[in-house]
């Protein structure tokens, strides 16, 4: 099988790009590609989303949406860099709540490149449970022993104050659960924060579903755990892509 025929490639991954001009702008195409994707799927269709992506010249600053641009249409022109201290070069509006949840995120977690966050129909319905995820499903493998809850009231993340708290929830994991809120996951690359994001709304909807659910050994999920690395996530992401937004 090949690529010509449409299929993916198993073994790839992230281009390795040097130079920082280029990879800004790959990271960009990227990142509007993730949010058509999250749009095409019904998703922050009230603007309840945001994802984020490192700038690589400038580390302590990250590119979002411009606000109020629908997520099925969003370009590279409708992004906008945020600074540390939340103001935004070139001017415009963001979402806050994605200031005050990003800058300390990427500030705790130098690996990480982007971090994905929307209210999904089963995210957001599963974390009012306060529970983590079971190993009751393959996908569910993906984050054994690797998310966390965020167990606060603070769902309308107001300050940095709750953004450091989210971060030290999270701490060195691929993904929180933030409680009566929804689902948040991070990666070494926009396309796997994104494709891990997907993952965890699936695994949200399986839960939700399948409450008598028998969970899979922890040996076993260790073992598929250690299949869902970066590159699994990316790999879902590009399935996503070519399903909602061929061509794009």
């Amino acid at each position: 099988m090949t690529a010509e025929r449409g299929f993916l490639d198993p073994f790839a991954f992230e281009p390795d790009i040097a130079d920082p001009v280029e990879l800004r702008e790959h990271r960009k195409r990227r990142l509007a590609l993730a949010y058509r994707v999250i749009g095409a799927m019904g998703w922050g269709s009230l603007g309840d989303g945001h994802v984020s992506a490192r700038d690589p010249e400038r580390p302590d600053c990250f590119w979002l949406a411009r606000y109020g641009v629908p997520f099925r249409v969003m370009t590279t022109d409708d992004l906008v860099l945020v600074r540390p201290d939340g103001t935004i070069e070139g001017g415009g509006h963001i979402n806050i709540a994605a200031y005050h949840i990003h800058a300390p995120l990427h500030e705790a977690r130098p690996d990480v490149v982007s971090a994905a966050h929307c209210h999904t129909p089963y995210g957001t319905p599963f974390s009012a449970m306060v529970t983590k995820l079971a190993a009751i499903s393959q996908e569910a493998c993906a984050f054994y022993d690797d998310h966390e809850i965020f167990d606060d009231e603070e769902v309308s993340i107001a300050s940095l104050d709750g953004g450091k708290r989210i971060a030290a929830s999270l701490g060195g994991s691929r993904g929180v659960i933030l409680r009566n809120h929804g689902l948040l996951t991070v990666g070494s690359t926009v396309d796997s924060a994104v494709g891990f994001f997907l993952l965890m709304e699936r695994c949200a909807e399986v839960q939700v579903k399948a409450r008598d659910a028998v969970a899979i050994g922890a040996e076993s999920a260790s073992r598929v755990h250690a299949e869902f690395d970066e590159a699994a996530g990316w790999q879902v992401f590009q399935w996503a892509q070519r399903t909602y937004v061929p061509g794009g």
